[in-house]
């Protein structure tokens, strides 16, 4: 079970929001919609998704890494680098 299970339903319904989003981006481009109102949507779903993302990586540190972290060892240290990894690709995007 991995740490995000508890909350599934919701990413889902939100992701389902997201995708939602970005068919109306679509739609606006198809339509030739002004730019700046295209790019207010686009940058709406990014902080959509960002939410998403901090969301899941809030729910791996309190459950994978904590539980990895109270037993310590090798998997403590790799599940500690895994997270500083994804938080390193978050910060990027």
């Amino acid at each position: 079970m991995h740490g995000y299970t508890a909350n599934k339903d919701d990413y889902l319904k939100r992701l389902r929001r997201i995708e939602g989003q970005v068919r109306g981006i679509a739609r606006m481009i198809d339509e030739d919609q002004y730019c700046i109102d295209v790019l207010t949507q686009v940058s709406a779903a990014t902080k959509a998704l960002q939410t998403v993302a901090l969301g899941l990586l809030s729910e791996h540190m309190n459950g994978c890494v904590l539980d990895a972290a109270r037993h310590g060892g090798p998997e403590a240290h790799a599940k500690i680098d895994e997270a500083s990894q994804a938080i390193a690709r978050l910060v990027r995007s």
